[in-house]
Parts: C-alpha cells; sequence; structure tokens
C-alpha cells in the first residue's frame, strides 16, 4: 500500500503529535509512506521520519501535480488547513482523499470545499462521540455514513514510558494540564477550581500565553505556567501527581493529552463530557466529574490515597495498550480503510 499525507508531524497541537505516532504505526504494517510538508519540512522531523523510511517530496499548492505518483493515489490530510485548501485540485488529480479532523465542527474551508466538490472519500472520526457530531453536519452535502470510520487516535506507549510521581502524606499535591494556548482550551475558574481542592496544592500549566492570563487572571503564587512547546509533554508529566485540565469552551474529542497521561501513569480527573467518556470508566482508569465540587472531591481523593492514585495509574496504561490504543486493531482499521479506497 502507498500513502501520500498532505502535512508534517510537529511538537505542538494534537494533530501534529498524533500524526508522527499515527505514521509510525502504518511503517510497522508496511504501507509506504510520502509525505507532502504544508509547505517547508522541518529539518529535525524530516532527520526521524528519513529515519522509518518515509519520504518526504517538498512541493506547493502550484506545483502538486508534479509530484510522481501522486495522481490516482490515496492522500490524506490530519486537520490540516492547506489539505482543505487542496481539496478540490485533488479532486482533479483523481486521488482518492481521507479527511481526519481532531475537532467536533466543520471549518469554514470545509463548508465552501463540500458546497463545491463534495465530501471526502473517507472521513475517519477519533471517538463514537465525534461521529455523531459531525456526521448530520456532513448530511447537508451528500455524505454517506458508508465513507465514514471510527479509529482512535495512534499513540506509541512506549514514548511515555510509566513513571508515577511518588506522593508523601502531607505532600503538595501537583496536579496540572497540557494544550495549546488557545483560550477556548480553559475554563474561566480554573484556579479557583484548583483552589477548592482541601489538600495542600500546586499547580503546572503547559500552554500558557497572555491571552491566557488575561482569560484567568494573574497566576497564583502556587502555579508555574510554561508556554506551548517549552517541556516536552514526555518529560512534563512524571512532574504531575495528576492531569486535572478542567472544561473549556472547546469539548474534546478524543483528547491527545488524555492518552499520554494515561501512557505516563498520570491519573485523570476530567470532565463527564466529550471523547473523555469513551477514554474512561469512573472509578477505574480515571474520574469523570459533573462540576467543580466533583473536580475538587476526586482530585481530594487522589491526594489523601496514595495506593488507590497508583492503581488508577496502572489500569489506565493497562486500558490504552489493551483496548483504546491498541496498535494490531488499529493497525487492522487502517489496513481495511485503505484496502476499501483500493477497491474498484
Amino acid at each position: 500500500m502507498r500513502l501520500f499525507i498532505l502535512g508534517y508531524p510537529g511538537d505542538v497541537g494534537g494533530a501534529n503529535t498524533e500524526l508522527w505516532h499515527t505514521v509510525k504505526l502504518w511503517r510497522r504494517s508496511g504501507i509506504e509512506v510520502t509525505l507532502v510538508p504544508t509547505w517547508k519540512a522541518d529539518p529535525r522531523w524530516q532527520a526521524r521520519l528519513d529515519a522509518l523510511g518515509c519520504r518526504t517530496a517538498p512541493s506547493s499548492p502550484e506545483t502538486l501535480h508534479t509530484l510522481d505518483g501522486l495522481a490516482g493515489a490515496v492522500v490524506l490530510g490530519m486537520c490540516n488547513a492547506h489539505f482543505l485548501a487542496c481539496g478540490g485540485r485533488l479532486r482533479e488529480l483523481g486521488c482518492k482523499t481521507v479527511w481526519v479532523s481532531c475537532m467536533n465542527w466543520l471549518f469554514p474551508a470545509e463548508r465552501l470545499l463540500y458546497a463545491r466538490v463534495g465530501t471526502f472519500d473517507r472521513h475517519v472520526f477519533q471517538s463514537c462521540y465525534q461521529r455523531d457530531q459531525l456526521v448530520p453536519q456532513l448530511r447537508r452535502w451528500g455524505f454517506s455514513e458508508s465513507a465514514g470510520r471510527v479509529i482512535h487516535g495512534v499513540i506509541d506507549a512506549g514514548e511515555f514510558p510509566p513513571a508515577p510521581r511518588p506522593h508523601a502524606a502531607g505532600e503538595a499535591f501537583v496536579v496540572g494540564r497540557i494544550s495549546r494556548a488557545e483560550p477556548e482550551k480553559f475554563p474561566r475558574n480554573l484556579w479557583q477550581v484548583y483552589a477548592r481542592v482541601p489538600h495542600p496544592l500546586q499547580a503546572r500549566v503547559l500552554g500558557w500565553s497572555a491571552a491566557i492570563e488575561s482569560r484567568l487572571g494573574p497566576v497564583p503564587s502556587w502555579a508555574e505556567c510554561f508556554p506551548a512547546g517549552s517541556l516536552a509533554p514526555a518529560g512534563f508529566l512524571p512532574t504531575l501527581h495528576a492531569m486535572v485540565p478542567g472544561g473549556g469552551e472547546a469539548l474534546e474529542n478524543w483528547p491527545r493529552v488524555g492518552l499520554e497521561a494515561m501512557a505516563a501513569g498520570v491519573p485523570l480527573v476530567v470532565p463527564a463530557e466529550g471523547g473523555w467518556t469513551e477514554m474512561l470508566r469512573h472509578g477505574q482508569n480515571g474520574y469523570l466529574c459533573s462540576g467543580d465540587d466533583e473536580t475538587a472531591y476526586y482530585t481530594a481523593r487522589l491526594a489523601y490515597d496514595e495506593p488507590h492514585r497508583l492503581a488508577i495509574a496502572r489500569q489506565a496504561r493497562e486500558a490504552l495498550l489493551d483496548d483504546l490504543a491498541e496498535p494490531a486493531g488499529l493497525t487492522r482499521a487502517w489496513q481495511e480503510l485503505l484496502e476499501s479506497l483500493a477497491s474498484p
């Protein structure tokens, strides 16, 4: 099998990091992968892709038609605006297109493209929740449910070795969150939610900016905040006792940070909404909370019961490896999708 990707991995953003992990899965199953960076390749990432046996094919919107092997090939975009902008051109070249959105809504560019040339040949939904949100919107442009597939986001758990941070009685309990520095990712009352936990607390936030501070207010003395991309998640997560992101305006469809935390042994205390409800089993591999009171209560429970917290961390990683991101199942799902496009 041969697959073209319009896009490139990166250090920040769920789609950019997920693309890297998904490319690794594809290569392990023997799929030939050519990446077209949009529109400049990061040398560091290119070296990593070269080591996997991938091909990087520099191009531009004006020269796509000259890429060797692209015409008639399967081309995938993972939440990439440039892929949407080139959708009509790819259709003219006879390409079979696959769109992987990370959102629960349609981008304005999607709507314009669908109105002009229809929906893509295949749409990949990362959760049933996301599928249920998007399919009714897509039907307006003739989308058939047979073109949709639910395939969970891929993560190589080996990049996040389990390293639960020990917590001793009376020690400050460290909670944190990771996201892009987008205001809608943050609840306006994040500091107030953390302050309600009845236990000495410290907070660490990765994905901070002046815009976030304008939304949340000054950083408390018991919190540390870092710009997005300034720390690697694999190094940041082991500094936490629990991941407590709070509920922002943007509902998560299949939160990447959740997969990373589960792999790294960091228990999750999250809103009982969106894709979180498909990822976690309440009280078994994390906590799903309805409101700030429950968030404070279950965070405190982890803080006061270290054996329980470690059990939650262990069960979360087991759920990730055995079910949510089990490599063999994800490989089969992707192979079946690609084979469906190769059929007459």
